[in-house]
């Protein structure tokens, strides 16, 4: 697959909120005003986000929906006290516990509270939803078992981090299996609780259950198109290509990968997943003889010099903040130079990257192709 040049993208600027005339015929309605903030906050624009959520409190002190978008975009501009605070005295919503877990990564034990706390919430407000039988709460009450499943699954890599002293606990093992279990009762084909319990199966050494709860879990949605709703996010799918990977499961890894650059040309982790992967499939072409899947290792090798390469400039051009990512992509190109690896041409080597694709698709369409044993 050849290198994709990338795009910058121009820096949003905070500006002022439209100000609200003194007469109600002129003033912008709640309801459009809310519509205002929650866009603004999914572009990341939380500034300007707290601007109109404060303007909605201003008219309406007590809704609820403008405090919990006001408390979300302080959260993330790092006002966690002041987050707090907007919504005292009513209940933190579920979406401020699971986000202030993510924050207190100094303090495990804090964090597993404001999961459980997300949990309790989201299991009441699902209790209602089940009673419901329109199409609306339906799709609701999936939002929520999948929100109910994230937290448990946060929980589980809190336990599960080597960076923590719990995951040295006596009875760490014996939590994450009662964590994954509790996340599968509320969704038993849920591909994020399995992938988390082919973690914990390979951290208790047991490559073949590992390899068993992955196959169900990429089953539930790898014939999904790339549009397709029920199709897990990118960083679910990348999360399994690293399982893959550690299992040696390369083919596989190869497949997800393709669907993840279709959506997002721009994904530095998904460039170095795969230039990863090549990598390690030359060097096991290097040890069997020189082949692996009808290519020589030099070719291989080539692959994973491109893709290397393009995790490299995308890296750069959008100042990415894991640099230990890039750290690792220069070890491997340092080898590639070691072994006269060097990279194709850019214009070379766009007509070549989709026939490969080709190949990979065409391996998918039969479970043959895909070994999970």
């Amino acid at each position: 697959m050849g290198r994709t040049r990338t795009k910058k993208k121009a820096a949003s600027k905070v500006t002022n909120p439209p100000a609200l005339h003194s007469s109600p015929q002129n003033a912008p309605s709640v309801a459009a005003l809310l519509e205002k903030a929650q866009s603004l906050i999914i572009q990341c624009n939380y500034e300007l986000a707290q601007r109109f959520t404060r303007r909605i409190l201003d008219q309406d002190p007590s809704n609820a929906e403008a405090k919990e978008m006001l408390g979300v975009s302080l959260l993330e501009t790092g006002e966690i006290d002041a987050a707090r605070e907007a919504n005292a005295p009513s209940p933190t919503p579920p979406s401020a516990h699971l986000y202030l877990a993510q924050l207190n990564d100094g303090d495990p034990r804090l964090a597993l509270q404001h999961f459980q706390a997300a949990i309790d919430i989201l299991s009441l407000q699902l209790k209602g939803k089940e009673r419901a039988t329109d199409e609306s709460s339906k799709n609701d009450e999936a939002e929520l078992k999948t929100n109910i499943v994230r937290a448990f699954v946060g929980q589980v890599e809190v336990w599960m981090d080597p960076s923590y002293d719990l995951c040295f606990e006596p009875d760490a093992d014996k939590t994450c299996e009662n964590l994954i279990g509790q996340a599968l009762q509320v969704d038993p084909n849920n591909p994020e609780a399995l992938q988390a319990l082919a973690s914990v199966r390979m951290s208790q050494q047991r490559p073949d259950d590992a390899k068993d709860c992955l196959e169900k879990a990429w089953t539930v949605w790898k014939d999904l198109d790339l549009d397709d709703s029920r199709l897990p996010p990118i960083p679910t799918r990348l999360a399994l290509v690293r399982l893959f990977l550690e299992l040696s499961l390369y083919t596989p890894a190869l497949l997800v990968l393709h669907g993840v650059v279709s959506s997002d040309d721009q994904e530095v982790e998904a460039w170095y997943l795969e230039g990863w992967c090549f990598f390690m499939m030359a060097e096991q072409a290097q040890e069997t003889g020189g082949t692996l899947d009808e290519l020589t290792w030099q070719e291989l090798a080539k692959d994973a010099r491109d893709c290397l390469e393009t995790c490299k400039i995308l890296h750069t051009n959008q100042e990415h903040p894991d640099a230990p990512l890039l750290e690792h992509v220069a070890e491997l190109l340092g080898k590639l130079d070691a072994l006269g690896i060097v990279p194709s041409p850019i214009d070379a080597g766009d007509d070549g990257g989709e026939g490969e694709w080709e190949d990979a698709d065409d391996s998918g369409e039969s479970d043959g192709d895909v070994e999970m044993q």
